[in-house]
């Protein structure tokens, strides 16, 4: 069997290494000519976690990555609503990590370039469309430096190109462009001391109004200097404004971010010097797509972003794109035939996927903080004279929704790598 992935983002890069890992061959196609270490933090939850230790990178993640040892919630004069343990602390038998996405993004780079070969990564070059025919899928390939067109046969394709995904665009002409829900978002990395504990992923605001998240994303950083790169994400509601392109590298400004936390200045954690420390700042408006119906269409199948793209709200990005490749990748090895195991796949992960797409869209954790910030404008002494226990609870059942399995379920799964034959 051979399969054609269509870019060699994360979720692209693991569904290429899962193939490999049971058996399968695999070439990825990327339109980029040189990829770098471009982006902000992102998190990998335990179930990713565990899949990509399966794929022996446990030890890079752990050179990489931050362990998320705890996540907490505050209104935005710094005061705390709720927190809960992460990872590890809930039960899992792998972390829960924070990582810089490029970094994440080289190092299965690298992997897939070793295990699979410099030539099955071919960057540069993009995928202009594709047909199938007599159980093949011909892709239509274009050098970026020479113009020069080939086609490309496969037994099947792989749609991992993200938000403005070719192959979903040809699956789907009459889809039109991405959805925005009102809100902006500002992004960026800089150094500074840590926060609170060095683990905790920080939460404040809520997204009625203005949000920050805060958190650490690099061991590295931490062993060779003792101070955190952070990882911040602003968001605020612009409900009269115009969303603009849904292009994650596009340029943002300080002065467009930082009057609406001016004051948001507490005994640990200085948010106007947090964001005025910061080198390149990225805007980005919060986006997604409606639930697709089918995902595969005879040979061709769609994974990561191109098949869900989600807000990132429970840490389910990049998550739940490792996820789709590692589910991809067993089904195809274990299947008779490749259609077979593209609809196999798609049964497992579709409309468990598309229920945490909606979720994001309704998160009753964010209408909690909303609400701290209606009864207490002002701050307040103990957050149990704001909320109930109830409402304090909601918080933790939202996460468990959208992000969190079971965790012996988790622990006791049999792992999608097939072995070999004795």
């Amino acid at each position: 069997m051979r399969v054609l992935v269509a870019g060699a983002g994360v979720g692209g890069l693991t569904a290429a290494l899962a193939l490999h890992a049971n058996g399968i061959a695999a070439t990825v196609v990327e339109s980029v000519a040189v990829p770098r270490p471009l982006g902000v933090g992102i998190n990998l939850l335990p179930h990713a976690v565990r899949e990509l230790t399966e794929l022996g990178l446990g030890e890079t993640l752990a050179d990489l990555a931050i362990p998320t040892g705890r996540m907490s919630h505050f209104d935005r004069h710094g005061g705390l609503i709720w927190a809960e343990p992460r990872g590890m602390a809930l039960g899992y038998r792998w972390p829960q990590y924070s990582i810089h996405r490029g970094e994440l993004q080289m190092a299965l780079l690298d992997a897939a370039r070793e295990r699979l070969g410099e030539a099955a990564v071919r960057c540069g070059t993009n995928l202009l469309g594709f047909e199938q025919q007599d159980g093949l899928v011909r892709a239509r390939l274009r050098d970026r430096a020479t113009g020069a067109e080939e086609i490309l046969e496969a037994d099947v394709l792989v749609g991992a190109d993200g938000l403005q995904s070719t192959v979903r665009r040809v699956l789907n002409p009459d889809e039109g462009g991405p959805l925005w829900n009102g809100i902006r978002m500002w992004r960026g990395v800089v150094e500074a001391d840590p926060v609170l504990d060095g683990r905790t992923m920080v939460v404040a605001g809520s997204n009625a109004t203005v949000k920050l998240v805060v958190y650490p994303i690099s061991a590295r950083t931490e062993r060779a200097s003792g101070r955190a790169l952070l990882n911040w994400v602003a968001e605020a509601r612009e409900p009269d404004a115009t969303a603009g392109t849904a292009d994650w590298t596009r340029a943002g400004r300080l002065a467009d971010v930082l009057p609406h936390f001016a004051d948001w200045r507490w005994d640990w954690l200085d948010v106007p010097a947090l964001l005025s420390g910061t080198d390149t700042i990225l805007e980005y408006p919060m986006v997604d797509r409606d639930p697709l119906p089918r995902w595969t269409h005879g040979r061709v199948t769609l994974l990561g972003d191109a098949a869900h793209p989600m807000y990132p709200i429970g840490s389910n990005g990049g998550s739940q794109a490792i996820l789709d490749a590692r589910v991809l990748a067993y089904e195809l090895a274990r299947a008779d035939d490749p259609s077979e195991g593209l609809e196999a796949y798609e049964r497992a992960r579709r409309e468990p996927v598309n229920a945490i797409v909606l979720a994001c869209r309704d998160m009753p954790a964010d209408r909690v903080l909303h609400t701290v910030a209606q009864r207490a404008p002002d701050g307040f002494t103990r957050i149990e004279d704001v909320l109930s226990p109830d409402e304090l609870a909601g918080i933790s059942s939202a996460y468990r929704k959208t992000s969190f399995q079971d965790a012996e379920a988790l622990n006791t799964r049999p792992s999608y790598t097939i072995a070999p034959p004795a």
